[in-house]
């Protein structure tokens, strides 16, 4: 029999629906995942057992009655630790954030899934204040990759990748403001769609700006899309949050992709170097995409790598966020966080409008190319997961985590939807993403084409061990 740990929330659902097994039995072995992989992976800053199973009993009652509460009712979700969560302290990753406090208000995603009957596990691991592409902190230690222990599950949404490729529920919600969850989706072998801006509601409003997304972490993109269903809309806190779509994300899946345009970068004009295993997987998955009837060419997006100006912006945030710390506190910082919140307050409001500049042409660039085509497909990264506890893999020759992440960040600074999609894994066996990208407004695009790759079976990877791996 399948353990409830590897079904999708869909299929959870279905479950409940039938009466095959309860929010109750599907908690519980959530609870206990998560509690088996911890001492390894290190994927949780809190578990919240007690809410958990009292929120799931009351979903099986509803479900006896026959009257579920929402899309979601009784399915167990995690939560990044950026996002607020009534209840208990989000720390952010950081020892400078008090945990004294009310903390009695949800974000806007996180209300949404309440409203829909969902069930909290947990708080998921994050860098400090998400400020980079791997999942260590000094407040919660190193996260770990569920496929070689010594590896990096990537970051910032680290701990949410991790925790649903280990099967501690098959729902989480991460952040991305620089490929935050399609990173950690990438190494870890799951899926995560970065919506596009103002389609899931923020609120506090990060420092970092319109740079920040909220986004679906899941087990394939079906799930993505039941789950963008319940976070996708509007919330009054929320000023720049765009207007509720006018259909269901679900509705759209089966479109499949006969007759799309689609542009294939394997290394954005030769301005990237990708690992041969990397490429190598995403080359099948675009012939996959080409065996499914759409028309595929070779064709790059007309920029150059913006990655100064994305550091101004990002820098810039990373200073707001700090700024009022005193030097005390500023020593408690993570040393790497400390630099780029250095470098930040030395921008000059200038050239953060000269750094907009640069991310307003990108944008109409982009706009173009859409014109041409509909999806964008480049890997989600030009390596693999590497040594866990370090921004940068060893002898890179990158000073920051921007540097080995170029396919990922610029579709922030235009603030596209884009997903990363598990197509297999390397030689090392650590998996591979491929990344699809559509223009401003067509999350419902980008959830097609990858449904459609996981319904072919070329979207797939081979789960991590049951067992989570000694480090090697």
């Amino acid at each position: 029999m399948t353990e409830l740990t590897e079904l999708t929330a869909l299929q959870l659902v279905e479950g409940y629906r039938k009466g095959e097994f309860s929010p109750v039995e599907a908690t519980r072995d959530a609870l206990r995942r998560a509690e088996e992989i911890q001492p390894s992976v290190n994927a949780f800053v809190r578990l919240t057992a007690d809410e958990a199973l009292e929120r799931a009993r009351e979903s099986a009652e509803r479900w006896r009655r026959g009257e579920p509460a929402g899309l979601l009712d009784g399915v167990p979700v995690t939560v990044k630790d950026i996002l607020l969560m009534r209840g208990g302290p989000t720390l952010k990753g950081s020892n400078t954030v008090r945990v004294e406090g009310r903390w009695d208000e949800d974000a806007p995603s996180v209300a949404r899934l309440r409203e829909h009957g969902a069930v909290f596990v947990g708080k998921t691991t994050t860098p400090e204040f998400g400020w980079k592409g791997v999942t260590d902190s000094p407040q919660s230690g190193i996260t770990r990759n569920p496929y070689d222990l010594s590896r990096t599950p990537g970051g910032s949404s680290g701990g949410s990748a991790a925790a649903v490729a280990m099967g501690a529920g098959p729902l989480s919600l991460g952040t991305d403001g620089g490929g935050s969850v399609r990173i950690p989706a990438a190494f870890c072998g799951i899926f995560a769609l970065k919506p596009t801006y103002g389609r899931v509601p923020l609120y506090p409003a990060s420092a970092f700006g319109t740079l920040a997304h909220v986004g679906p972490m899941t087990r394939d993109a079906a799930d993505a899309a039941l789950l963008m269903d319940v976070i996708s809309g509007t919330d009054a806190r929320d000023w720049s949050a765009l207007a509720p779509p006018t259909g269901r994300f679900t509705d759209a899946l089966d479109g499949g992709v006969r007759g799309l345009r689609v542009a294939y970068s394997p290394s954005l004009g030769g301005q990237v170097p990708v690992h041969p295993g990397v490429a190598a997987a995403v080359r099948r998955g675009v012939e996959g995409l080409a065996s499914l009837g759409a028309f595929v060419e070779e064709a790059d997006p007309d920029f150059t790598e913006p990655v100064e100006a994305f550091h101004t912006l990002w820098f810039s945030g990373a200073a707001r966020v700090t700024q009022n710390l005193g030097p005390h506190q500023r020593e408690l910082l993570d040393p790497g966080l400390r630099e780029i919140c250095d470098l930040g307050a030395r921008y000059s409001a200038l050239d953060y409008l000269a750094a907009v500049d640069v991310r307003m042409d990108l944008g109409r660039r982009m706009g173009r190319f859409h014109e041409k085509y509909d999806l964008l497909v480049t890997p989600t990264l030009p390596i693999t997961a590497f040594e866990a506890g370090a921004e940068v893999p060893k002898g890179s020759g990158h000073r920051r985590w921007t540097g080995w992440t170029p396919f990922t960040y610029p579709f922030n600074m235009s603030q596209q939807p884009a997903a990363s999609v598990p197509v297999g894994l390397d030689g090392d066996g650590l998996p591979v993403g491929l990344q699809l990208v559509a223009a401003r407004h067509r999350d419902d695009l980008v959830l097609r084409a990858a449904h459609a790759l996981y319904e072919a079976g070329v979207a797939h990877v081979d789960p991590p061990p049951s067992a989570p791996l000694e480090a090697r």
